[in-house]
């Protein structure tokens, strides 16, 4: 009979474990939990998130309950004491660093020619209960943030980071590497005109939205051949300067564009300013890049839905920083599952049936299907003889 894989296995192997082994050994991974390694701590978390595990003591009953699959994973049983320790121990890096790797490998997959490069950048809150006493509070909520980089186009997060609730979101954006020819979308929690600087002289675009107290000067009108697009309509289009001290800041060519959404709020049409150093694009164009910005937000939401990522397995902070990489790691090695193997299933479709048979063997294109039934091929010696048959 021809061997078959679990569901799991196909999904952990685009990692490939001589450089997970490289990345352990530059991040002393193993330096303090020798008998529990790297490799298995990141099977187990990926397993939590996919199987929706919340708590050690379920993660330990249903990780062992599958002790047969064990071998082909390259792990052992665990226990909830030593998965606790190497939680609160294990460097955050070796996962941060095995997620930056497997995007690239997403990239690599998903990659396709003449696509516009666009980066979507926004932080989502993590909620933290009291029992976090490490956590910070911003003046709304108590816990974390999450910062990512997306491309929409490809469904692909670029960077993650997580950082204490209070860290000013345009710190963690300053930190991004700028790439020639990509445009940046993002809200007003990245305002800072030094920054919008460096996008620019790094060949790059921007569209974002001022603060209501941003002095800009008409400069000239521009002429929209086209106003209206989908769920919104331009009313202005023209080109601005900085009209304040920090004007030396911002020395570029600016446009400030005027956009009414079709949406109601309070039961009015809401009216926003959109600025954008790009000077080519029409006028609806640019309406849709930031109407765009809305996908990292579904992102956000999906992976909030979906993974676990709302119960910690630990008390301490690198324990929860663990979890939330492991999270974004296990949605990266499904988009590459469904990308490898041509999956035509809806996302929320295929990551619940990837978490329903996680150990069980069946090929991984075929998760929505009954198994076959095996039929032993029947042999009559007579067509007088009788035959004896369940019901």
């Amino acid at each position: 009979m021809r061997f078959q894989n679990s569901v799991f296995v196909d999904l952990l192997k685009p990692i490939d474990r001589r450089a997970f082994g490289q990345i352990v050994a530059r991040h002393k991974g193993d330096a303090y939990d020798k008998s529990f390694k790297s490799w298995d701590h990141l099977v187990v978390l990926i397993a939590a998130q996919l199987g929706g595990e919340t708590s050690l003591r379920s993660l330990e009953a249903a990780f062992n309950a599958n002790s047969g699959s064990h071998y082909h994973l390259g792990v052992r049983r665990i226990a909830r004491s030593t998965l606790a320790e190497a939680n609160a121990r294990r460097p955050v890096g070796v996962f941060a660093d095995l997620f930056a790797r497997l995007s690239c490998e997403l990239d690599r997959r998903t990659r396709r020619d003449g696509a516009e490069l666009l980066r979507l950048i926004d932080s989502t809150p993590i909620p933290l209960s009291k029992f976090h006493d490490f956590a910070r509070s911003n003046g709304r909520i108590h816990g974390m943030k999450m910062h990512v980089v997306y491309d929409p186009g490809i469904d692909r997060p670029f960077c993650v980071e997580v950082t204490p609730a209070n860290v000013n979101d345009v710190e963690i954006g300053k930190k991004t590497p700028i790439e020639a020819g990509a445009t940046y979308v993002f809200d007003k929690g990245y305002y800072d005109f030094k920054w919008w600087r460096g996008i620019h002289e790094a060949g790059a675009l921007f569209v974002s939205r001022p603060k209501s107290n941003t002095r800009l000067a008409d400069v000239a009108e521009r002429e929209m051949p086209q106003t209206r697009g989908e769920g919104y309509t331009v009313l202005r289009d023209c080109e601005v300067k900085l009209a304040s001290k920090g004007d030396s800041k911002l020395r570029m060519r600016l446009r400030r564009l005027h956009i009414r959404r079709d949406a109601l709020k309070d039961g009015k049409p809401q009216e926003i300013v959109v600025i954008t150093n790009d000077m080519t694009r029409s006028a609806v164009e640019i309406a849709a890049l930031y109407k765009a910005r809305w996908a990292i937000e579904l992102l956000f939401r999906w992976i909030k839905q979906h993974l676990n990522i709302r119960k910690f397995l630990g008390e301490n902070e690198n324990a929860v920083r663990l979890q939330l990489i492991a999270a974004m790691i296990a949605f990266v090695l499904l988009r590459i599952a469904a990308h490898r193997h041509d999956i035509e299933l809806a996302h929320l479709r295929f990551s619940e049936l990837a978490g329903r048979f996680l150990f069980e063997r069946r090929p991984i294109d075929r998760l929505e299907r009954p198994p076959p039934k095996y039929q032993a091929a029947r042999r009559r010696i007579s067509p007088r003889q009788l035959e004896l048959a369940y019901a």
